[in-house]
Order: structure tokens, then sequence, then C-alpha cells
């Protein structure tokens, strides 16, 4: 039986689409003529990229009778979205079905390492047989991004997980767990090992680039090219692969680069989080600090909990905590 996500299966093209981050062509992509074998993977793209859209109520209105784990996981999935408590659910559905169901040990996954449970993540992930969809997203999680370039990346992978996580996508969550755990040298190994057995995977080049992104040096210029031939093709191009390209161009200090794929973002999607999070970013570092603050409003109204707020709040108020034990002293 062949892969119908190799080069000459038939879900090569829509699942490139999903894992660039272009949701609205997976939705939009015909899929009339594909094997009866191929209809619930699709389907599962597709609902994943309406919640990467924004539209998790509907996707959680429209899989509500339904039974079968892969929906039922994706459900809990658009309610998690839409602010529901489905940890108990979860729990249980992950017992039953997540020995062996690839679409419940994904949501599983994301879901538990969201609120923080990153090592039940892992124990969930690590009973993947071969999905690079796992990996990657155990990659993710093992390197803490700090410096403001790498913190909006980081939330740009997640936003790829948001869409989140079909077929091979195992491996990309645990590179992505490993990041966020700041381990890059787990995550490293990760890819390292996903590319042995996924040579030509789209997938293994993103976890790689992620990992370049954050061992530097040379691997800035590679992971470059793969994000620029993501931002560039008309097939993939979406505001999470310009961001992408964006901040590799940041770390390779080309602002003036930079800031011409974050507009293209912004004209695709004026109201994407993260375009904006991280022209939050080049404005500061170009010296436009009125430009910078007005885009830092439109980002507050448009997601006041985003990641990149949050941690700005917080180390004010741990400056405010450290200034109040001192007061300052005037000689007359």
């Amino acid at each position: 039986m062949s892969d119908p996500y190799s080069p000459e299966g038939e879900l090569i093209n829509i699942h490139t689409a999903f894992h660039a981050g272009a949701y609205q062509q997976v939705l939009d992509f015909d899929t009339s003529s594909f094997s009866p074998s191929n209809a619930l993977p699709t389907r599962i793209l597709k609902l994943r990229s309406q919640i990467a859209l924004g539209q998790s109520k509907a996707v959680a209105s429209s899989l509500s009778s339904e039974k079968t784990p892969d929906l039922v996981a994706i459900r809990l999935l658009a309610d998690f979205e839409s602010g529901k408590d489905v940890s108990a659910e979860l729990g249980r559905l992950v017992e039953q079905h997540g020995q062996a169901n690839l679409t419940v040990q994904l949501v599983g996954g994301v879901v538990f390492e969201r609120q923080g449970e990153t090592e039940r993540a892992l124990e969930v992930l690590s009973k993947h047989e071969g999905s690079l969809d796992a990996y990657v997203l155990l990659l993710y999680f093992s390197d803490i991004i700090v410096s403001f370039g790498e913190l909006v990346l980081g939330e740009l992978v997640y936003a790829h997980g948001n869409g989140l996580l079909i077929g091979d996508n195992s491996v990309a969550l645990i590179v992505q767990i490993h990041l966020h755990q700041n381990r890059t040298d787990l995550a490293a190994k990760e890819a390292q090992r996903a590319r042995k057995w996924a040579q030509d995977s789209l997938l293994v080049n993103i976890a790689e680039s992620w990992v370049g992104m954050r061992e530097g040096g040379e691997k800035y210029q590679s992971a470059f090219y793969v994000f620029e031939e993501l931002a560039t093709n008309t097939s993939t191009s979406s505001p999470s692969s310009l961001v992408a390209q964006a901040v590799s161009e940041l770390h390779l200090s080309r602002l003036p680069e930079a800031e011409a794929a974050l507009q293209q973002a912004v004209t695709q999607n004026p109201e994407s989080a993260d375009v904006l999070a991280n022209l939050v970013v080049l404005n500061t570092l170009l010296g436009k600090k009125d430009e910078a603050a007005k885009v830092k409003a439109q980002l507050q109204a448009v997601d006041k909990a985003h990641r990149l707020l949050s941690e700005w709040a917080e180390k004010r108020s741990e400056f405010e905590k450290a200034r109040a034990k001192y007061s300052p002293k005037f000689e007359v």
C-alpha cells in the first residue's frame, strides 16, 4: 500500500499547505477525487485548519455527535481553543485510545503541554510509531525562547501547531516540546533521528530549521532558505511562513528584508497576533518607538493574552517589585 503522504501520494499537497500555515488553501482544496481511505485524514486537516483560523466553536458544534476517536479528539481541541476545560474528558480519551490512535496522541500532547503538563505530553507522544508530527512537537517544547525574535518564532511554531498535527506531525510536536524545555540538544537528536527515515519530509526541514534558529551561526542562513521557499511559493505562502522568514532575516541582521516580509504578512492577515508581535519587535529594533507602541496596542486588541504581552507584563511586575526594595537618596 502506498504512503498517501509521500511525494506521489494524493495527500502530499494539502498536507504541505497545512504545515506551511496556508489554512485557507487547505479549506479550499478540492478533495472530491481522493480515495475513500483518505476521507478521514482529509477531514481532520480541514477541521484543524478551521480551528487555526479561529473557527473553533463552529468545529466543536459540527462534531458534537461524533463518536469516532479522531473526531472526538478534534472536538476537544476545538473546545480547548474556545476556552473550555477539557482535561477530564481528554484524559479518558487518551487512556482509552492514546496507545494507538495518532490524532488522540497529538491532541493530548498539544493540550497537556499548553496546560503546563509537559511530562504528561511527552509520555503520550512517546507512544507514536514513526510519526513525524510527534517528533517535531517534542522538538519545539525543548527550547524556551529568550530573545524577542526567538520568542515570536516560538509563537509562530505553536501557531503552526494550532492548526496542528496529523499524519507525520508527532515528530513536529516532540521537537517543539524539547525546544520549549530549553533542551536544544534533545531537539536536535530527534530531528536527526527523523531525518534517517523521512529524508524528503517538509516537516523534518522545518524542524531542523527551528533547531538551527537556536543553534545560531551559519544555521540562521540554512533556516532562512527553508522559510523563504515556503513564504515565496504561492501554494505555501501564509502569514506563518512569512513570519518565519522575517524572524530568520532578523537573526541575520537584515532588518529591511524582515520588514518587507512582515508587511506582506500584514497584507494577508492584518489581525494575526504573531505578525503584530513580530512587528512590535522589528519596530523596536528600528527605533520606531511610536510605531511600536501603535502596533502593540493593535496586538492587545487582537490577543491580550499573547505570550509577548504576558511576558512583558511579568517582567515589568518583577522590576517594580525589585525597585520597591530601594529608596532613592538625594544629596542636598
